[in-house]
């Protein structure tokens, strides 16, 4: 039997897990990032709410990249007002949007309080809505420290229920044009071409057409298109090409599960997937 062969489109950083996840199906996995994370425009609305940390009830992570900037930016700072004060710091209360945002929490030393049904902005939204307003009737002050290029559902959702929400930009994710070469390898040729593709966030998604479209290329047809989650799935329907397959869960061993289902491979072993790209 021919092995598939699976691109993986996460930032190099994060592709190793799922990558691991596709070879232990049997499957070739070929690495080819089509984001990178890098800082954010500016770091002025993070440094400034860093200053007054405590001033918020709860602090809101929408992914473990989030996490990371976070206390990434917190160590870079030489500001004595800022320095070493991070989260496990914080007097309030945090909240995670998944479980592996939760675990990128643990290893810096802290903890989330709160964790919603599903790791999308929508069930997080739902979690936090009873607690927009404090028992006073006062709004409920919430940091949501997520990327630069973000959907506005959590803080709209919480605005429109009386909640004061600030947002501090942590990172952004950017097309890296060193994966250009290989994208014009992969789809210039039929027999180059892989025959599936895993999106595991909408940005892998719009990020790989922009280089396609770069290319002077479309993603072809025949390329089975397999999705991490709803919000993905959105993105490719909306630039005409939906997915044959969604995973059940933001996990790897959900999307290994529907790369089986596809390929009709052995199921691998299941291991934790990050939240959000």
């Amino acid at each position: 039997m021919v092995r598939p062969r699976i691109l993986i489109t996460r930032s190099p950083r994060q592709a190793s897990a799922l990558a691991d996840a596709v070879r232990a199906l049997g499957a070739e996995a070929i690495l080819v990032p089509t984001i990178e994370l890098t800082e954010p425009s500016t770091f002025e609305a993070l440094d400034a709410a860093l200053r007054r940390l405590n001033s918020f009830d709860w602090l809101l992570f929408t992914s473990a990249n989030a996490v990371d900037a976070f206390y990434r930016r917190v160590a870079r700072l030489s500001d004595p007002q800022v320095q070493g004060r991070a989260a496990c710091d914080f007097a309030g209360r945090v909240a995670v949007i998944g479980p592996a945002t939760a675990r990128a929490l643990e290893v810096v030393g802290s903890r989330a309080d709160l964790l919603p049904e599903q790791a999308v902005a929508e069930s997080f939204a739902e979690a936090l809505l009873p607690l927009a307003l404090q028992a006073d009737g006062l709004a409920t002050r919430f940091l949501l420290v997520r990327a630069e290029q973000a959907r506005d559902v959590l803080p709209d959702r919480l605005r429109a229920a009386g909640a004061d929400v600030t947002i501090a930009m942590a990172y952004r994710t950017v097309t890296p044009q060193a994966s250009l070469g290989e994208i014009q390898r992969l789809f210039g040729e039929k027999e180059n071409y892989p025959d599936g593709v895993t999106f595991t966030s909408s940005s892998t998604a719009t990020s790989l057409l922009a280089l396609l479209g770069e290319a002077g290329m479309r993603l072809p047809e025949e390329v089975k298109r397999i999705s991490i989650g709803p919000i993905t799935s959105q993105t490719l329907r909306e630039h005409g090409i939906p997915a044959h397959a969604e995973a059940e869960e933001a996990s790897i061993g959900s999307l290994a599960a529907k790369i089986a289902e596809v390929f009709g491979l052995g199921v691998g072993e299941s291991k934790p997937l990050m939240d959000k790209d």
